[in-house]
């Protein structure tokens, strides 16, 4: 019976010219699938226009091959099978496991494919190995996540930025979502494992999610992968694609929807003007949900989408803190929760207030600078202000940029 009842969902998902909104248009009308393909041509032509209907008495191509794959990748009979504890599971549209959070947006999908901690009374397609604790379900995660996307291409200082407002988060308990690409997400997702692994021993819980834009028996980029495996031990990977489903551009715009949708705020860390976050932020605010934005310089290109929304109404964040009081969490300083490198934490490191050192960061500022610039502000010759940005590059203190620029690190 459950291997029946996938299988309908997944004709109905597979049928050709049908799409989500005339699958949802026909689950109104007749219930589960196993109904609506039990119905005549007639009947479903007073739902559908005449070409779907005709579609849907056909078979879709393939249908049997992505049923087999389906259910094997759930029986954890595929290649690759996780480690013992990490769940898979598939959640179709109505079903009790279903985030409500997601009905509420525009075109929820039929299914959602899960691989990681995943409730045990999440799916009626049940995987092999059940994990122990307090199940956790994708509801849970829509109360208390947060988003963070930005740039996959981010300036050293937004990627440490995400990794430290996302640990933070996670510290204070809340799920952090983002969609595994390159950069910002990257860190987010990484922030957050580190950030939750201090409470692993005492509770367990989501530390975060990964909405991604292919099937789950794939990871992209590739440079993810062991990424990846740590979320699904200790978060999970979410997908609206079936098994099989390759890297396409068109897909990842789209599951934006999802990750504003299983949030209650966003946070862009770092975007330029045609950033696809900024289509996350958009999609957030029309929900009602917060948006947040990181301001940068006004030089960067990457500061310049975060700007807009700044101006468009997104509220200025400078810290986690900032964020955690907007969404009512409580709020515990974390000592590395700092946008600049104060007077101590460079005595700390053995900067003098004297110490040239001390000096160059100083005139580093908080914006990408020319070595020019830097010239004109420190008084140094250019052979002394290089050593000492080489030496300060190498403790981790100065980024060097594409275009002879250099930036000052905040502490990850």
């Amino acid at each position: 019976m459950e291997r029946e009842e996938l299988a309908a969902w997944l004709r109905l998902q597979l049928t050709p010219g049908v799409g989500s909104v005339g699958a949802r248009r026909l689950l109104a009308a007749f219930g589960l699938p196993e109904s609506i393909f039990a119905q005549s041509g007639s009947a479903l032509r007073h739902v559908v226009s005449p070409a779907q209907a005709w579609a849907l008495q056909q078979q879709p191509e393939g249908l049997s091959e992505q049923l087999e794959t389906t259910w094997r990748w759930l029986q954890g009979e595929t290649q690759g099978a996780e480690r013992p504890g990490v769940e898979r599971a598939v959640v179709a549209l109505g079903d009790a496991g279903y985030p409500r959070a997601l009905l509420d947006i525009d075109d929820p999908p039929l299914l959602l494919y899960l691989l990681g901690q995943v409730s045990p009374t999440a799916s009626p397609f049940p995987a092999t190995a059940r994990s122990h604790g307090a199940p956790t379900t994708l509801s849970a995660v829509a109360a208390r996540g947060l988003a963070i996307v930005g740039s996959r291409n981010p300036t050293p200082q937004g990627e440490a930025d995400a990794r430290r407002f996302a640990r933070s988060f996670a510290e204070a308990g809340l799920t952090v979502v983002s969609g595994l690409a390159l950069g910002i997400d990257g860190a987010a997702h990484q922030g957050a494992l580190e950030g939750a692994a201090a409470h692993a021993a005492t509770e367990r819980r989501l530390a975060t999610v990964a909405v991604v834009g292919t099937g789950l028996d794939r990871v992209y980029p590739k440079q993810h992968l062991a990424l990846a495996r740590r979320i699904a031990e200790h978060g999970l990977l979410l997908s609206e694609y079936p098994l099989g489903t390759p890297p396409a551009a068109e897909n990842f715009p789209r599951r934006n929807r999802l990750i504003a949708g299983l949030s209650r705020g966003t946070l862009v860390v770092e975007a330029a003007l045609k950033s696809g976050s900024l289509i996350t932020a958009r999609l957030a605010a029309e929900q009602g949900k917060e948006v947040f934005a990181i301001p940068g310089s006004i030089h960067s290109a990457q500061s310049h989408g975060c700007h807009a929304l700044i101006r468009q109404g997104a509220k200025l964040v400078e810290s986690a803190q900032d964020v955690l009081e907007e969404l009512g969490v409580p709020v515990h300083t974390h000592p590395d929760d700092s946008n600049s490198i104060a007077d101590d934490d460079r005595l700390a490191l053995g900067y003098g207030p004297k110490d040239p050192k001390n000096a160059v960061l100083e005139a580093l500022g908080h914006g990408p600078v020319g070595l020019d610039a830097l010239l004109a502000r420190t008084g140094l010759d250019a052979a002394n202000l290089q050593a000492q940005l080489l030496e300060l590059e190498l403790d981790g203190h100065v980024a060097r940029l594409s275009g002879g620029l250099f930036q000052r690190q905040a502490r990850a």
